[in-house]
């Protein structure tokens, strides 16, 4: 039995690999100020002996021994980290500089919940671990795209100065039950409104591409880099090579629901990405041929038999 530290462990991802990690038979304790995180998603965890919770914001320093910490805090959808870009980057980089501190202090293995947008709006495509992204600093998004590059920076400085074990993953477009209906990301958001048989919004002309992951294969990932050699930090990309565009995605979630909504188009945000696939050969490498199982058409009926559940439940 391992103790682990999981911040932002009542988020989407977190809750998930907060499950996964006790039912393997470890101790677990989840860290959140639900920001964005909810009880909801923990609260059938929380009679489990093993399990603690505890509401706390990784911007300051916290105290516990453990033998391993997933940093995994950080608000994920553009609508909240643009709401508060502040907030977004001092959990960035001071929760890294924190759960450093503390991994440091405890001779912890610590693993950084890093992501696809590291790459901005590529140049290159797809993106291969080695490409070093093309990001505006100073753009609505840069709170959330240079928090995460400086927080791979403190992890690779801390493991050069400290000799702190660490490990980086770029996470790409995941989806799955625990999504925020209201996160603002495309497949919850097109999930919703085409249950609600409301009017999908399309950002541009619904060509630009995405890559999308069921959460189960990440928190698979995640869990084989957090177990992999020593010698290997990364970063490494944990997403799904298959390629979609958001008009293949809308016409896939109307069907799916059968739906009668139709699809309205609005202005591409400033500095949305027009493609995003990753390069995950040295993911099959290192993570014991780890590759994604789940294909897109089963996870979006898993993941919209959540939101329909969510959904009657509020009425």
């Amino acid at each position: 039995m391992k103790r682990i530290l999981i911040t932002g462990g009542a988020g989407f991802v977190g809750s998930h690999l907060c499950e996964r990690l006790l039912n393997e038979g470890n101790e677990v304790i989840c860290l959140d100020n639900y920001f964005t995180g909810s009880k909801k998603n923990i609260e059938h965890l929380m009679d489990h002996h093993y399990f603690e919770l505890v509401r706390h914001d990784v911007t300051q320093p916290f105290m516990i021994e453990v033998d391993e910490i997933y940093n995994m805090a950080c608000p994920a959808s553009p609508v909240h980290y643009q709401y508060n870009p502040i907030k977004t980057i001092k959990t960035s980089v001071m929760g890294a500089i924190n759960m450093l501190g503390l991994a440091k202090r405890v001779k912890a293995k610590i693993l950084q919940a890093s992501t696809s947008e590291v790459y901005g709006d590529p140049a290159v495509h797809p993106q291969p671990e080695t490409y070093w992204g093309n990001v505006n600093p100073i753009g609505l998004r840069s709170c959330y795209d240079e928090g995460k590059r400086c927080a791979e920076t403190l992890f690779m400085d801390y493991y050069l100065q400290n000799e702190v074990a660490v490990k980086i993953i770029r996470i790409f477009n995941t989806y799955g039950p625990n999504m925020n209906p209201n996160d603002g990301r495309v497949v919850s958001n097109f999930i919703v409104q085409a249950l609600k048989g409301e009017d999908i919004t399309m950002f541009g002309d619904g060509s630009q591409t995405r890559s999308f992951q069921y959460v189960d294969d990440l928190v698979e990932g995640t869990i084989r880099m957090m177990n992999s050699r020593d010698v290997f930090m990364g970063p490494v990309n944990i997403g799904n090579p298959v390629e979609f565009t958001m008009m293949e995605l809308a016409s896939k979630v109307i069907e799916l629901t059968n739906s009668s909504s139709k699809i309205i188009h609005l202005p591409l945000p400033q500095d949305d990405p027009l493609q995003r696939k990753p390069v995950i050969d040295l993911a099959k490498k290192e993570l014991n041929g780890w590759e994604p199982k789940i294909q897109l058409e089963e996870g979006l009926v898993k993941t919209i038999a959540y939101f329909d559940t969510l959904l009657k439940a509020e009425k």
